[in-house]
This record gives structure tokens, C-alpha cells and sequence, in this order.
């Protein structure tokens, strides 16, 4: 089980960090400097695109990770599949806390009739900041997880 679940859990946790690598070197750029209307467009345009994948990669990273975490060999590789999981709990804990919910609401924004109140609620800054640490530990679980993948083999 373990020589299938490895490469499961290294896929699903690549797939995740390119994504979130991409929005931080193109994405979450594009949408910083964009006038409101364009920007509340783009982003409703991203966040469908993206989140019916992240999901399953996030979820099936952290739920593959807790199972290697109890039947992998070895203390050191049990050990970098739970610090696996715990960098994935809290890459999906700020998803679903600060990241999709600000994706749900701009989707519910018409970008040409955009509520007055806008630019004192525009939500940029702390999505950015949200997805750039969402990011950063998502990258840092894939190291972790190719770090064992290394050990046990």
C-alpha cells in the first residue's frame, strides 16, 4: 500500500503547490494591480477554475499523510508524514477560513454594478497575504513529503 500511496500523496501535494506557486508568481500579481471591476471579474474567473481541484489535492494530501504517518516504516519517515499532515491541516484550515470565502463572495459581485462600499471592503490585501502563507506552507509539505519519499527508498 505504501508504494502507491507515496506517489499519490507527492502527486496530489505537487499539483496543490504548482497551483498555489502559480498564483503567487502570475495570479495574485495580475489581480493586485487590476482596477476593481477587472479584478473582481479575474478573480471570480480563477476561483472557478480552480477550486473544484484544490480540494480534492489539498484533502487528499492531508488524508494520505495521516495514513503514512501510521503505517510507514521507520520513525523519522512517520514523523516527516505527520509534519506533512500538520502543514496540510493548516494549508486547508486557511482556505476554508480566509481564502474561499472571499472567493464565494466575489463571485456573487457583478463587476460592472459594484457596491459603493467596495473599495473600503476590498478584499486584496488579506486574501493576498492569506494565500501567500497558505502557499509557502503548502510548498513546505511538499518537501516534507519528498523528504520521506526520499528515506524510504
Amino acid at each position: 500500500m505504501i508504494a502507491y500511496l507515496v506517489p499519490l500523496v507527492v502527486l496530489l501535494n505537487g499539483l496543490a503547490a504548482g497551483v498555489l506557486l502559480g498564483t503567487q508568481l502570475g495570479g495574485w500579481p495580475l489581480l493586485a494591480a487590476l482596477p476593481a471591476d477587472r479584478y473582481v471579474h479575474a478573480h471570480s474567473f480563477f476561483a472557478t477554475r480552480y477550486d473544484p481541484a484544490m480540494p480534492v489535492c489539498l484533502l487528499g494530501t492531508l488524508a494520505g499523510d495521516v495514513v503514512l504517518a501510521v503505517i510507514a516504516p521507520g520513525q523519522a519517515v512517520r514523523a516527516l508524514f505527520i509534519i506533512g499532515a500538520a502543514l496540510s491541516v493548516a494549508t486547508v484550515t486557511i482556505s476554508i477560513t480566509k481564502n474561499v470565502p472571499v472567493n464565494k463572495w466575489v463571485q456573487t459581485l457583478d463587476p460592472e454594478n459594484l457596491p459603493e462600499d467596495f473599495e473600503e471592503n476590498d478584499p486584496r490585501r488579506h486574501w493576498g497575504a492569506w494565500n501567500q502563507r497558505r502557499s509557502v506552507l503548502t510548498v513546505l509539505a511538499l518537501f516534507v513529503n519528498c523528504l520521506a519519499l526520499a528515506l524510504l527508498l
